[in-house]
């Protein structure tokens, strides 16, 4: 049994860890921690833990703690996932994992030295769907890819209105926007499916100076984070990609995936409207023609058309079994700073207006 921490045990926590931990019998939940006693207290409650804390270092310092999640805003990862390494406790980091790639790539440095098993929040590398796709290319099923596109919403960041609960995320030192956040995990689930980009070229439009806080009566803030997010690039296999990214203020209204081969097109769609795609089923043909991956990929007791929980419950078994075998989880701190390392490379891009190389790794003093 391994024993779980949650910090941040409210909001996307509760839709998603949680119940995704609750229907697994390997974990049990038995400590949460929010940013006072009373939160912390009524989310134990709820959640069946027998703990609760004010504080991210005392949950994590606790016995009966092994695996501590972090799920708080994306400036605040840091120092919840170091107080974890300082316990000397297991760690599964939301995404983003830092707040740029520097603070990514000193996390997983120090998540190495500290001997723990690490593992980051992109739930999409456990999809089923994009599991079976990555094999349906690596078997050969169309060929050998010569491009990817990606066309998906990004509601409910980058559009004129946004949530009182995300009205910070207009400040990029917040860590959460279109591009972190959203195109952070569309793009990290097309690379499971393809493999990582090696360079690209990108642009960031930013359509609205300041945006409207829902149901306040009017009240804006000013915004400093983009819109959209534009690139095309070129994969490490040679095939070229390119993505299209929009805001929106609502409900997403779908994504598509389109994988061009010597001998053959993937398409995928989304099946049901407001979904995302690193949440939910796919629809996938081939050539035109309907294909859906046997069963055997999906893991998990729970139904991909009901939201996040079944990738977030296929990403903690994946956890689990690495744990039970003594390899590393996936994707580790590694793989998220080298995720966080693409996305740095599409603001420099946008900036500069020149074509980026995707960078290794940073250097130690970074």
């Amino acid at each position: 049994m391994i024993k779980v921490g949650v910090v941040g045990a409210s909001g996307w926590a509760g839709v998603s860890h949680l119940p995704a931990l609750a229907g697994l019998p390997q974990f049990q939940v038995t400590a949460v921690a929010t940013t006072n006693q009373a939160t912390a207290e009524q989310a134990a409650a709820a959640h069946g833990a027998k703990l609760a804390f004010a504080d991210a270092a005392a949950l994590a310092a606790h016995p009966e703690v092994d695996l501590v999640v972090v799920s708080v805003r994306a400036a605040r990862h840091a120092d919840a996932v170091r107080a974890a390494l300082a316990a000397g406790k297991h760690v599964l980091c939301e995404w983003p994992l830092g707040v740029d790639a520097a603070e990514a790539e000193s996390l997983a440095r120090e998540a190495d030295a500290a001997g723990v098993a690490h593992a980051v929040g992109l739930q999409g590398h456990w999809s089923p769907d994009a599991r079976f796709v990555a094999d349906l290319l690596a078997d050969g099923a169309i060929g050998r890819l010569e491009s990817a596109v990606l066309v998906a919403a990004g509601d409910p960041l980058g559009g004129p209105r946004i949530a009182p609960e995300l009205d910070w995320s207009t400040d990029p030192a917040g860590g959460t926007s279109l591009l972190t956040v959203m195109a952070g995990h569309f793009l990290a689930t097309l690379a499971r499916i393809t493999g990582p980009l090696v360079e690209v070229s990108a642009r960031l439009p930013r359509a609205h100076d300041r945006v409207e806080v829902t149901g306040t009566g009017g009240r804006t803030v000013p915004n400093a984070v983009p819109s959209q997010v534009l690139l095309h690039g070129v994969l490490e296999s040679g095939a070229t990609a390119s993505a299209v990214v929009h805001g929106g203020s609502g409900s997403p209204d779908g994504f598509l995936i389109k994988l061009v081969g010597s001998a053959g097109t993937v398409t995928v769609t989304q099946p049901r409207p407001g979904t995302y795609l690193h949440w939910t089923d796919w629809d996938i043909r081939v050539d035109g023609e309907p294909v859906k991956p046997p069963e055997s990929y999906r893991t998990v007791p729970f139904d991909p058309a009901a939201g996040p929980i079944a990738n977030v419950a296929a990403l903690y078994r994946g956890i689990g079994q690495a744990l039970a075998d003594g390899r590393r989880p996936q994707p580790d701190f590694h793989v998220g700073a080298a995720h966080h390392r693409v996305l740095d490379a599409i603001e420099r891009s946008a900036l500069t207006g020149a074509t980026e190389k995707i960078a290794e790794s940073l250097p130690m003093d970074k």
